[in-house]
């Protein structure tokens, strides 16, 4: 029932606004930012358009982060990065609801804007409703729903510039997003997302692109200047002060678990008799199938989705798609598996050699794996 009842809502205010000719001057319009969740979904923050129509006693938020969960597809389309993502304009009484129950601030910039620039924003969020033109492919870093609001005040402000720095010089897209996973108290979320996503996280940002993240489109804004020179902000407000309980981890939970883990199979790996080289053997070969299966996962993430962030992602050199083959002939070690273990120890020694070199930040909880990965595959290649 509330599915439907906001399908209406949507329906009847979009319908008000393709057949309705505001007085532009009437129309009120605000950038809104959402202070980051608990919960993984919304660690990021969000970012909203406002639109206030006094004459038509409309208020409306413009939406870009929704999409359609009851797909039947959902999970497949997500994991392939084909899932469509849609404008909503909604009623902005239960959009605030919805952000005060799940106690995020929110913040309201209203907008600097000539009459002829509001008509102009709203007419092209007015085409941007219409049929296939609601629907975009979702990019985290360079398509989401603070980009797509960026991007509509750009193109419908002449000469609006917003051109300071909002990072340090040689900010990466992945040093932002670890900010937010570190805050949120997110060490497993951030070793997962060190590992799906390749090097093209780790080029510097520029200043548009830092806007990727609410945060930073809500300093960006606050910053701008029109063409002549006046500020984009005619005002600012805190429309609801909150923050979320955050359960915060140790950032390098990670790290002591891999590493305690690696300990053991050290230790383990000095018991000779026959059971301790019959255990030795198990272990050997489970991080091999794991290794080889996480190896096989970040191929199809580069070659068989739309996520253009995992590709070329140097985890690939520890985590070897063929460490899954030489799994299952790990117990009767032919002449071409102890080369294949050879090759391999070379490998990771070379990787913890360029470890800091690299065109990609691997997450420093793997350093235990490709140590010992190194480790045993010496052992494996000699005995």
């Amino acid at each position: 029932m509330r599915h439907f009842i906001s399908f209406v809502l949507a329906l009847a205010i979009s319908t008000s606004l393709a057949f309705g000719q505001p007085d532009s001057c009437r129309l009120r319009i605000s950038v809104i930012t959402c202070a980051p969740g608990a919960e993984l979904y919304s660690l990021f923050g969000h970012t909203a358009l406002r639109i206030t129509d006094s004459t038509r006693h409309q208020d409306v938020v413009f939406n870009y982060g929704t999409f359609d969960f009851s797909d039947p597809d959902f999970y497949s389309k997500f994991v392939r990065g084909k899932l469509d993502y849609f404008l909503n304009p909604e009623p902005f009484d239960g959009f605030m609801q919805f952000y005060q129950e799940e106690q995020r601030g929110i913040t309201e910039q209203e907008l600097n804007m000539t009459c002829a620039e509001k008509q102009a924003l709203l007419e092209a969020l007015k085409t941007n409703l219409q049929g296939s033109n609601k629907y975009y492919k979702y990019d985290f870093l360079f398509d989401n729903c603070t980009s797509r609001v960026r991007d509509q005040v750009q193109h419908n402000i002449p000469g609006v510039t917003m051109q300071a720095p909002l990072v340090p010089e040689g900010t990466t897209f992945r040093n932002m997003i670890h900010v937010y996973l570190d805050n949120g108290g997110q060490p497993w979320s951030k070793l997962g997302i060190d590992l799906l996503l390749g090097s093209r996280m780790d080029r510097p940002v520029t200043v548009n692109e830092s806007m990727f993240l609410p945060d930073y489109l809500l300093k960006g804004v606050d910053s701008a200047k029109k063409g002549d020179k006046t500020p984009l902000v005619l005002q600012k407000k805190q429309l609801f002060s909150a923050s979320p309980d955050l359960s915060p981890q140790n950032k390098h939970v990670p790290l002591i678990v891999f590493s305690v883990i690696a300990v053991v199979v050290l230790l383990l790996s000095q018991w000779k008799q026959k059971a301790g080289t019959t255990l030795m053997l198990i272990i050997d070969s489970i991080g091999l199938y794991v290794t080889g299966l996480v190896g096989v996962l970040l191929l199809f993430m580069w070659f068989c989705t739309d996520h253009v962030a995992c590709a070329a992602n140097y985890n690939l050199l520890w985590a070897l798609p063929t460490n899954l083959l030489a799994g299952f002939f790990i117990y009767k070690r032919p002449t071409w598996v102890r080369k294949y273990f050879l090759y391999l120890a070379f490998l990771q020694i070379a990787v913890l050699v360029a470890w800091i070199f690299l065109p990609q930040q691997l997450n420093i909880a793997f350093l235990p794996v490709v140590i010992i990965t190194a480790w045993r595959s010496f052992q494996l290649t000699f005995k």
